[in-house]
């Protein structure tokens, strides 16, 4: 069977890896990649709140994943209407 402890250390492991990413890491004026090192940190959190309970995983990866993205695409609309260069 599956070790569900297996789940939890790997998601605290990418939320870490993700939200370090998100903030220091390479690309992250690019906001696609972003875009992207937040997903990373969204599924580990999903992997870890799996070890607990199937439905509170995914509604956290689907609820995460939207807010994400339109808070993204909100900032880049932004910055293109200010001219940046993206």
């Amino acid at each position: 069977m599956i070790d569900f402890q297996l789940f939890f250390y790997f998601g605290i492991f990418l939320a870490i890896v993700g939200s370090l990413a998100t903030a220091w890491g390479p690309g992250v004026n690019d906001p696609v990649v972003r875009l992207f090192n937040t997903e990373i940190a969204s599924i580990g959190i999903s992997l870890v709140l799996l070890s607990y309970n199937h439905v509170l995983a995914l509604l956290t990866l689907v609820a995460t994943t939207v807010v994400i993205t339109l808070i993204l695409f909100r900032a880049v609309i932004r910055l293109e209407e200010m001219g940046a260069d993206l």
